[in-house]
Parts: C-alpha cells; sequence; structure tokens
C-alpha cells in the first residue's frame, strides 16, 4: 500500500519530536522511580553491599509529593465565567452551569488530580479535552481528560509556555489489532451482502507498530525500575504478541474562512462557515444584492486534527477552538517544552539523605552486632571458640599470656550527624514550598492558634505560586470547553448540575423561553468563540482553615456586622447548611407570624371586655327605667289607698331591688369570667 503523504508527514514529525525529548524522557523515567521509592542503581547497590552497608532508602520524596498534591487539589476549581455585554448576563449564567456539568460528567476532580501528579513528578502534566461521541446515547458530549506525558510530542522549536507557538502537538496511542478495529469498523474485515463471503479489511494492509530497541519508552537507570517497558520486563507478555498500531494524532494551527453576516434592518449578526454561508447566499441572493444583509469575509485561526496509522488517514477535521485541546500543565519552566519536576530538584538531596540513613543503619548494625578481639595464639582452634562462644554455660580455655579476649566499643554518631539528617528532610520539604507544621507535626507549631495559623498562611506562599500557573491552564482548558461545546451542543439539551447541597441546577438549550421571550441558542453563536471571558476564582482549589475563619465570622457576629445566617455557612461541622438556614427562615416566619395573631388576640380580647361592660351598663339602665316606669304607676295608684297599699309596696321593691342586685352580680361574673378567658 502506498503511503499517504500525510500519514508519512506525522510519522517524520513523531520521530523527530521524539527525539529531541529523549533526554527528558530518560529523567522523567527516573524521577517517577523515585516518587515509587527506586532510588538505587544496580552499581550503587553493589557498592553499598561490598560495604556491608543496606541500600534501603529513606523516602521523603513520595510523601511530600502526596502532601503537594492534597494541597493544590483541595477543593474543585470555581469556573466565573464574564460577559462581555450586558446583554450576555442570562447567557452567562447558563455557561456556568454546561461547564460544571462538563467538569462533572469527566469527573474532573480525578483528572486534575492525576494531572498535578504527572505535574509533580515528571514536571509536566496535561489534560486534553474531546467530544465523546458515545455519550448521552450517541448524541455526545464535552469532556476532558488527563493524558499520561510520554504520550504527547511537541514541537521543540516552541518556546511559549502554554504551546500557543508550537507548530504543532502529536498524541500518540498504541492499539492492539482489535482495540483498532473496535474503534474505527471501517478497518475490519467485512461480509459481503450478495456472496455471504468475508472480504480482508484494510487493517491486513496497514503496517504494525514496532518498538525500535525500546526507544519509545526509555527506561531509567535505577534497580527494580518500574517504568521500563520492554519484553523481557513486561508482565503480559501476550501483548508482545498481538499486533499493535500506532495512532498519530497532529494537531496544528490553520486559518479558516468565515463570513461575517450583518441584517441592516434590526442590525443582527451571525458568523457562518464557508458551507453554511453557501446555503444561506442563494436562498437569499437578492436580499444580498438589494443590500439587506451585508457580507464580510473574515479569517479565523483554528484548531486541525490529523489522525494516522500506518499508511492511511483515519481522519480530517477542524475544531471549534483556536487553542490546542491539548493543555499543559508546566512545572519549572526551563525554556523548552520540556520542564523539570520538583524531584528532579530534591534528587541530590534525597540521595545525601539515603546515604546517610544506610551510615545510620550500619552503625546500628555494628553496635548491636559485638565483635570479639582474641589475642593471636591465645585460642587453639577459633572455629570451636565461635560454637562455644553461642553455649551460655560453655567453658573455655585461653592462654593468658597471649593476652586476655576483649570487645571494642564502636564510636558513638556525633550529635550533628543526626541534625544534618534533619536538615536534610527540610530542604526536600523546602523545595516542594510544604513547611513542617503542612505534615501535621504539632511540635512545630508555634504556642497560638493564630501563630499558627499566621505560619501555615506564610508556608503556603509558595504552592499558591505554582497554584496560579495551574490556574492559568485550566483557564485555557475551560476556554477550550467553552469552545468546543459551542460547537457540539446546537441540539435541544438539558444540563443538570449537582450541587454540594444535593440541589439541582437545571438549564435548557436551544429552546424558546416563554417567560423572558429569548432564545438561548448556542448554535446560533456556535462560531464566536471569545463572546465570554473565562477564569478560574483566584485560591478557588487551596484548603481553607474552616475553623480560622468560624471565629472571625462568630467576632463579627457578636459585633452585629453580620447575621446568624453567615455564621451557619462557616460551621465546618454542620453539613445540611441549606436545609438549616430554610427551616430557620421558615421558623423565623412561623414565629412572626404568631406574634402578629396574638398582637391581634389581645386586641379581640380588649374589644370583647368593653362590650361586656357596654352591655352591662345598658342593661342596668333599662331595668332602672322600667323601674321608674312602674314606681310612677304604683304612686299613681296608691294615691286613693295610701295607707293599704304602702305595705305591698314596700315589699314588691324590696322584691325588685334583690332581683335587680342578683342580675347585676350574675353579670359581673360573666365578665369576670370573659376576662379570665
Amino acid at each position: 500500500m502506498d503511503k499517504d503523504p500525510r500519514a508519512e508527514n506525522n510519522e517524520q514529525l513523531f520521530r523527530q519530536w521524539r527525539d529531541a525529548r529523549s533526554d527528558w524522557d530518560t529523567e522523567a523515567r527516573e524521577d517517577i522511580d523515585f516518587y515509587l521509592g527506586n532510588h538505587f542503581t544496580e552499581s550503587e547497590s553493589s557498592d553499598l553491599a561490598a560495604k556491608n552497608q543496606a541500600d534501603v532508602p529513606m523516602d521523603r520524596t513520595s510523601a511530600a509529593v502526596e502532601k503537594f498534591k492534597a494541597v493544590l487539589t483541595a477543593r474543585p476549581p470555581a469556573f466565573t465565567i464574564t460577559p462581555r455585554e450586558d446583554s450576555d448576563v442570562k447567557v452567562a449564567s447558563v455557561w456556568r452551569t454546561i461547564l460544571g456539568y462538563v467538569w462533572q460528567i469527566s469527573d474532573g476532580d480525578s483528572q486534575m488530580k492525576q494531572a498535578i501528579h504527572d505535574y509533580a513528578t515528571t514536571g509536566l502534566g496535561y489534560l486534553y479535552s474531546y467530544v465523546d461521541t458515545e455519550s448521552d446515547f450517541g448524541r455526545g458530549d464535552v469532556k476532558f481528560t488527563y493524558l499520561d506525558p510520554f504520550r504527547v510530542y511537541v514541537s521543540p522549536s516552541s518556546r511559549n509556555r502554554w504551546l500557543d507557538d508550537a507548530d504543532g502537538i502529536i498524541l500518540s496511542t498504541v492499539l492492539t489489532q482489535e482495540q483498532l478495529v473496535n474503534l474505527y469498523p471501517q478497518l475490519g474485515d467485512k461480509t459481503d451482502p450478495e456472496t455471504g463471503e468475508e472480504v480482508p479489511g484494510l487493517i491486513n494492509d496497514i503496517s504494525e507498530y514496532h518498538d525500535i530497541e525500546g526507544s519509545d519508552y526509555p527506561s531509567s537507570q535505577n534497580k527494580n525500575t518500574v517504568v521500563a517497558f520492554t519484553p523481557a520486563d513486561v508482565k503480559d507478555k501476550d501483548y508482545m504478541d498481538v499486533r499493535k498500531y500506532q495512532i498519530l494524532e497532529r494537531f496544528y494551527k490553520v486559518k479558516v474562512n468565515f463570513y461575517y453576516v450583518i441584517n441592516t434592518q434590526d442590525s443582527s449578526e451571525l458568523i457562518m462557515s464557508e458551507e453554511e454561508f453557501a446555503v444561506f447566499s442563494q436562498e437569499n441572493l437578492d436580499l444580498i444584492e438589494t443590500g439587506m444583509f451585508t457580507v464580510a469575509p473574515v479569517q479565523q485561526t483554528r484548531i486541525k486534527v490529523c489522525a494516522t496509522v500506518g499508511e492511511i488517514v483515519l481522519y480530517e477535521q477542524i475544531l471549534n477552538t483556536n487553542i490546542y485541546p491539548i493543555v499543559p500543565l508546566p512545572n519549572i519552566w526551563t525554556g523548552t517544552p520540556f520542564p523539570k519536576s520538583d524531584i528532579s530538584r530534591a534528587k541530590p538531596m534525597q540521595r545525601l539523605l539515603n546515604k546517610l540513613w544506610s551510615l545510620a543503619l550500619s552503625h546500628a548494625q555494628a553496635s548491636a552486632g559485638l565483635k570479639l578481639l582474641v589475642p593471636l595464639g591465645s585460642v587453639d582452634d577459633i572455629s570451636q571458640l565461635e560454637q562455644d562462644w553461642a553455649n551460655p554455660n560453655a567453658v573455655i580455655e585461653i592462654d593468658s599470656s597471649q593476652g586476655e579476649p576483649h570487645y571494642p566499643q564502636p564510636s558513638p554518631l556525633a550529635g550533628e550527624f543526626y541534625r544534618l539528617i534533619q536538615q536534610s528532610e527540610f530542604y526536600i520539604d523546602f523545595i516542594f514550598g510544604l513547611p513542617e507544621m503542612m505534615h501535621g507535626f504539632s511540635d512545630k507549631a508555634p504556642d497560638t492558634v493564630r501563630g499558627t495559623e499566621r505560619m501555615i498562611a506564610l508556608g503556603s506562599e509558595r504552592p499558591k505560586s505554582k497554584l496560579r500557573d495551574i490556574e492559568f491552564s485550566i483557564n485555557r482548558l475551560g476556554k477550550v470547553l467553552y469552545n468546543l461545546s459551542k460547537g457540539h451542543y446546537g441540539f435541544k439539551k438539558m444540563f443538570r448540575l449537582s450541587q454540594p447541597n444535593n440541589d439541582l441546577t437545571e438549564v435548557m438549550v436551544n429552546v424558546y423561553d416563554d417567560v423572558s421571550n429569548t432564545i438561548i441558542d448556542i448554535k446560533k453563536e456556535k462560531y464566536n468563540i471569545e463572546q465570554h471571558d473565562i477564569r478560574i476564582e483566584p485560591g478557588s482549589t487551596m484548603p481553607t482553615n474552616k475553623y480560622a475563619e468560624l471565629s472571625v465570622y462568630l467576632e463579627a457576629f457578636k459585633m452585629g456586622i453580620i447575621d446568624r445566617t453567615e455564621v451557619l455557612k462557616k460551621n465546618p461541622e454542620i453539613f445540611d447548611k441549606e436545609g438549616i438556614m430554610k427551616r430557620t427562615d421558615e421558623k423565623e416566619k412561623m414565629m412572626q407570624e404568631i406574634q402578629s395573631l396574638q398582637g391581634q388576640l389581645k386586641n379581640l380580647q380588649g374589644d370583647l371586655q368593653t362590650a361586656q361592660r357596654e352591655s352591662v351598663q345598658d342593661r342596668k339602665r333599662v331595668e332602672v327605667e322600667k323601674f321608674k316606669t312602674r314606681l310612677g304607676e304604683v304612686n299613681s295608684d296608691s294615691k286613693a289607698d295610701r295607707r293599704v297599699q304602702r305595705s305591698k309596696l314596700e315589699n314588691e321593691v324590696k322584691l325588685e331591688v334583690e332581683k335587680l342586685a342578683n342580675r347585676l352580680n350574675s353579670e359581673a361574673n360573666k365578665v369576670s369570667s370573659a376576662r379570665k378567658t
């Protein structure tokens, strides 16, 4: 099969760029060995054995790396999307949800942690943005993952820290024949539907991949290295016997033609690709000629990927981004695409620490295994002496004229020796920017809480400096995810983002919103990849002293600066903060309603008492008037016979007065009961 020129170009660039970074490969794999505890070469172990010293490392490096990772990945990064126009505020909120969704479905925390692990151990980590075509039942999702730095090859002429000036980036993937056919079914054997015969696929004509003397997987020189990948060292021997193929995906920048179309009537704007503009111009030729639409051709930088395997081209594609989707996380910058790791700087001190530790072990062994010096000629048979010496009840005969056997006492190690070990440990932590207090050593902490917090804050400055570089890389990752999402999510889709309090944030794109009468149309803004600014909140991934923050908020609460809700938010012991605040708000509303009802009840009780008093007085007046009227009648009738009726009248009066008094007492009792109620 004739090799496609594009495939030949990919392979040629791959070998050139691989050879250019061979020194970095060797050093990086040695750094990995140091992280895994393989600190000695074969010759170093032999030299130590000849001196009766142990080749046991005192590994301080791996602990520093793990603590370094924990500090930088304590929390997930928080993306902020800032619109460049006021009209884009609502859309910016939608994009915050979309990027959060992409982070969650990509398992972003673990991907970032692995990239920072490579950053610390090899000096270089990578995060790769792509479209998973099988996600969401075939509709696809934008995702990202970390990349093994040994799979990424960069043009050695690049001098930009984040590879903006690189001629290209090549991603190498070695697959078995079965894996390749599963990924690209068009390469496999097929069955002729008419004849039913098996038709050989293109896979049979593609050249296999052969590692030339392990050059693609260089090993370090350390004993028991675990990063060597050769037929002699690989555990799965069957893997070496199967056919393998190398996919080379080359990413490089190209200029792409677009058309900037403006509607002169409503000033609406639209950016179209060449294919889209060809269709648009045919449908609106008259409107373009009359000037209703103005058209301006523009060129924009985009990333093109050309994937090849052997002699053929698998695919070519232009990505909707002007930033390489392979985003580097460089550690110690060297002015080249090959940065160094913190381990590379810590290795000399780690070797010194191992040497001191070996001497300490050797001295301890010498002190524990006592030696017996026997004067020459005092014992006839040395071998018999060694046997008898092990017998606690032995009787040993010597010639005392030749001298007495004695034990030589080893000289104790000077205190400076142990201080040197401590200084070596301190210096390794210092290289990684980790004070001892960050390891949890309480004896190194100041006496006060505020002093400890201050020392930890000062010790965190160097990790924060590295974090700013990492945040810049994550910013670029966010921009690539934003650009790829614009190019992919051109269909109706609901994005659901789970919040830490288990609440769900949902947004729908590419649908008509009846409430706001707007259209959240990602497809319309597909090619406008500079519409929003993507940033990471500074220090958002760093750990925080939650108890220190709580104490500050408590002081502010006592001063009346903030309310208890803000204090509750900062309490690290309470997990369901949102639920508690919601229930607290509901309780406060209920208490306000109860107080209002109590006031209304009090007013009603007062009105009732007043009404009752007025009712009693009215009844009293009615009874008195009735009595007066009856008394007048009696007086009128008694004129004829005053003497006869006087006694009768007095009795009736007394009776009526008693009745009236009883009624008044009854009414008074009712009023008193009403007041008590």
